[in-house]
């Protein structure tokens, strides 16, 4: 039976991103994942916020042009709020190509990437896998999405909370088209969250996420609706990609460690409950939990696992949290029309600028 120090399930960018940097630090690690082609089942928008394009190597020829305008809309779409930032703020990337170019990376550092291999269940240091021989792992990392099994084997904590999101991309004509995110507040067609169009000039996105219990239409059916009269949309060029799944919104989990593995990325709940963004926080924790794994494997101290403390992470963050029950409670459009409204005043748009243009969606980690 081959044996490793470190089994990572999930090769999405939290997965990628944690192999690499453990087989940078001298451990044997296998990287699993039950897709075949990373380019398949992508859930993800692939919207990257300026910290993250700052503090993290991304390539180049993956990333669209830089967003620094974003429209706001009440649920009539009547005279949006304009934000504009003097930074690139946004950028949209091509996640298959992301996924791809963290795939290279991380076995260039060392790490071994197994893809079509479906992971079962552990226990007593040996993992299972559908159709493939087991695996011995001195330690298990779960980076295997909201609704996590290995979180289950392990014995920490799940997600309970989401929003779930459906999304359209489809190719667009290159113009001169200003690149503008749109954000549309409607809680009739997206309960709890946003619609928002995209467009990079390359792809359009177009998508809506909100409270499974309040989408009584589905969400499929919603999207449908939103993208009949959505603000910012242009006419497709090619085939349309359908995405989707189940957002955590919870906040990041209370008990993410423990002596046989530890969670990373979604499946910690590592998203802003807020903004609902997953991707710098994937990347920053899996900072931490590398350097957390280390310390435990080479030293044998269960105490070095207390620093990978969801508790303490949570506490960064309360106001972020409070501001996600407010969304949620907006169940009327007059409701959202009101706060679209009271964001018009000066001190309206400062909060609205911080949210959207600030470093905060996600609290520094070290």
């Amino acid at each position: 039976m081959r044996s490793v120090d470190v089994l990572v399930v999930g090769a999405g960018l939290a997965g990628l991103h944690t192999g690499r940097l453990l087989a940078r630090r001298g451990l044997d690690v296998l990287v699993v994942d039950r897709r075949r082609n990373l380019a398949i089942g992508v859930r993800t928008t692939g919207i990257f916020v300026r910290r993250t394009l700052d503090d993290f190597d991304l390539p180049p020829a993956a990333l669209g042009p830089g967003v620094r305008d974003v429209l706001l809309y009440p649920p009539s779409r009547r005279a949006p709020i304009r934000l504009s930032s003097d930074r690139d703020e946004y950028r949209v990337a091509d996640m298959p190509a992301v996924y791809e170019h963290a795939r290279r990376a991380a076995e260039a550092d060392g790490a071994e990437v197994r893809l079509g291999v479906r992971y079962t269940g552990c226990s007593g240091g040996t993992a299972q896998f559908d159709g493939a021989e087991p695996v011995g792992a001195r330690y298990v990392v779960g980076a295997d999405g909201a609704r996590s099994r290995v979180a289950r084997d392990l014995g920490l904590d799940t997600n309970r909370r989401f929003l779930i999101g459906a999304e359209m991309v489809y190719p667009v004509m290159a113009g001169d088209a200003h690149p503008t995110f749109h954000c549309v507040l409607d809680p009739r067609i997206a309960p709890g969250y946003l619609g928002w169009v995209i467009d990079d000039g390359h792809h359009a996105h177009l998508g809506v996420a909100g409270y499974p219990h309040a989408m009584r239409a589905g969400v499929r059916h919603l999207l449908d609706a939103f993208a009949a009269d959505a603000p910012g949309r242009v006419a497709s060029a090619g085939p349309v990609e359908r995405r989707g799944g189940p957002i955590p919104v919870g906040g990041v989990l209370r008990r993410l460690a423990g002596p046989a593995g530890l969670l990373v990325g979604d499946a910690a709940g590592a998203v802003s409950p807020l903004t609902a963004g997953g991707l710098d926080p994937c990347l920053r924790m899996a900072e931490l939990a590398t350097s957390v794994i280390v310390e435990y494997l080479r030293g044998g101290d269960v105490r070095a696992l207390r620093r990978y403390d969801g508790v303490a992470l949570r506490s960064r963050y309360r106001g972020r949290l409070l501001l996600r029950h407010l969304l949620a409670g907006m169940r009327s459009a007059a409701a959202a029309e009101a706060a679209v409204a009271a964001l018009r005043s000066p001190v309206g748009r400062r909060t609205a600028a911080r949210i959207l243009f600030g470093d905060g969606s996600f609290p520094d980690i070290d």
